[in-house]
């Protein structure tokens, strides 16, 4: 495999950043996710780490150096993980269900192969233009196929934080595929959370990955998103992926072709709670390392 990749998460006007996101990659097969916490302080990170550490995990375990089945690994995982965020719940008593939504995609054999629960979204971008994207599972999405609102409207429609399904809730997810995707050189794929895709249009996406080569393509998209929502702007979070050489920009392509078989390569932002602000509650190193601890307990139970 060829391919330039990069990814970033910025806290953006919240106290706090729920979202989590990794890529995986053995000498034949690579995995990215994207996940946003949804609920209160530290639960909902706690819910976009399990399932992001999760699929990671797992991936790393089974893709020796490519995985059998990717649509059967991304079906299964993801369910697991909903089950292994609702068994945190059980185990310490809470009132509330942590919740994350989420995307998961694998590049094996020249194909992409992705899942989503949310909206958390992937573009799938060909010859510079718009081939394919998620279809999110919310309210104002069900509106625009409806005929009731344009697409323009879902970013700025008061009803648009309201996701039917999703990771971790008494509700078993409704986990989507995609088509089996053949991958060409240039092409390229962009996995974010809302707090990106809400303020730029997909215009303005493809025109910024255009533009710019991957890992400087992903920080530009922030930059504008950032700028655009404000001081109330959401945590946003993007992974880019070129296939092939990016021969129209300086080359940063990596090759697997030498890995060994048994190996992996992994990016993974570690689990950490921002401090709380003065009249707040203050989480410990204790409380981190405790939470970190329950996790890892949370994804073994599952991973047998």
């Amino acid at each position: 495999m060829k391919f330039s990749i990069f990814q970033s998460s910025r806290q953006g006007g919240r106290r706090y950043n729920q979202d989590r996101l990794a890529y995986s990659y053995s000498r034949d097969a690579l995995l990215m996710v994207v996940a946003d916490g949804m609920g209160g302080h530290f639960h909902g990170e706690i819910a976009s780490q399990i399932a992001v550490q999760f699929l990671v995990e797992n991936f790393q375990k089974q893709a020796t150096p490519a995985l059998k089945d990717p649509f059967r690994f991304l079906i299964d995982t993801i369910s697991q993980a909903h089950e292994a965020i609702g068994d945190y719940v059980l185990a310490h008593g809470l009132s509330e269900h942590p919740r994350t939504t989420c995307v998961a995609c694998v590049v094996q054999d020249d194909h992409a192969y992705w899942a989503h629960v949310g909206d958390t979204r992937l573009y799938f971008f060909h010859g510079g233009k718009l081939a394919s994207r998620t279809r999110d599972h919310s309210l104002v999405q069900q509106l625009f196929e409806q005929g009731i609102i344009t697409e323009d409207e879902m970013t700025t429609h008061p009803e648009r934080n309201k996701v039917y399904s999703c990771l971790g809730g008494p509700i078993p997810p409704d986990i989507e595929l995609s088509r089996k995707m053949q991958l060409r050189e240039g092409d390229t794929l962009l996995l974010c959370s809302d707090g990106l895709w809400s303020p730029l249009s997909t215009d303005e996406i493809a025109s910024i990955l255009n533009t710019y080569p991957i890992a400087s393509a992903v920080p530009e998209l922030l930059d504008h998103a950032e700028l655009r929502s404000g001081e109330d702007g959401d945590n946003l979070s993007a992974i880019g992926m070129r296939w092939g050489d990016e021969k129209l920009f300086t080359p940063r392509s990596i090759s697997t072709a030498t890995m060994p078989l048994d190996s992996y390569t992994v990016q993974l932002n570690t689990f950490s709670v921002e401090r709380g602000t003065e009249g707040e509650q203050d989480v410990t190193e204790a409380d981190i390392e405790r939470a970190i601890a329950e996790i890892q307990a949370a994804i073994r139970k599952y991973s047998k």
